[in-house]
């Protein structure tokens, strides 16, 4: 994706060439993180942003839960229903992603895999590569049971990135997974919510569901020139269907 005309200063992400309209310029930015901060680190490339901000809202919450851990973690007697463990509906076995294909937007890209860092933050996809998705590798995988967690950047300082038009899915719209064991996830859009980060609802977004699920996160709302981040993210739920 080519750069604009003029690149945009350390403080100013650039304009995405697809991107629609807010006030003027949608300024898209990194994927949203995991369930302990409310964004992944911003899509502005410098050291100072890899590290993680100090701004950057923290849920007092614990990281997502793989399916499997809910049983071992659980605090019920063994007089539990072990239906509550059940999976409800299509899943697949654990297999990791190897390439999201969302053919409305044009999105073709490889998966890296992502991990909870030192500072408590997801680890941002490489900011070098706007082609380039990450996934949460400790939680659910795509198609498993459970709440899988898809990740990726929207801008650099210079070009729009792979989820520049994330905005643009719906209910029903479709979108695929291919899996490193040969199996292709096909999911679809349930819904498409943009949250304030100040107020992000961590449990309805990361927490793991008895059936196969998938959230993409990226970010939206305005630019704050001063906390050089943004102010939403954007959430697409959708559920596996074949």
């Amino acid at each position: 994706m080519a750069a604009p005309p003029s690149s945009p200063t350390d403080d100013e992400p650039a304009p995405g060439r697809q991107g629609s309209s807010r006030s003027g310029a949608m300024m898209m930015c990194a994927a949203a993180g995991l369930l302990l901060v409310a964004s992944l680190i911003s899509g502005h490339n410098s050291a100072d942003d890899a590290s993680g901000r100090s701004g950057a809202p923290r849920p007092a919450a614990a990281a997502p839960r793989p399916a499997a851990s809910s049983s071992s973690s659980s605090s019920h007697d063994t007089a539990s229903d072990p239906s509550e463990d059940r999976p409800v509906g299509r899943h697949l076995p654990r297999s990791e992603p190897v390439r999201l294909r969302i053919p409305k937007i044009w999105v073709d890209a490889p998966f890296t895999d992502l991990y909870i860092g030192p500072t408590g933050q997801l680890e941002a996809p490489p900011a070098a590569d706007t082609n380039l998705v990450g996934w949460h590798a400790k939680g659910a995988s795509p198609g498993e049971t459970g709440t899988a967690v898809i990740a990726g950047h929207v801008d650099t300082k210079t070009s729009a990135a792979v989820f520049a038009n994330l905005g643009e899915l719906e209910k029903g719209d479709v979108f695929y997974v291919d899996r490193a064991d040969g199996s292709t996830a096909t999911f679809q859009v349930d819904d498409a919510q943009t949250y304030e980060k100040s107020d992000f609802p961590s449990d309805r977004v990361y927490d793991d569901t008895p059936r196969a699920e998938a959230r993409l996160i990226t970010c939206a709302g305005d630019y704050d020139r001063s906390a050089r981040d943004y102010t939403d993210n954007l959430v697409v739920f959708a559920h596996l269907v074949r």
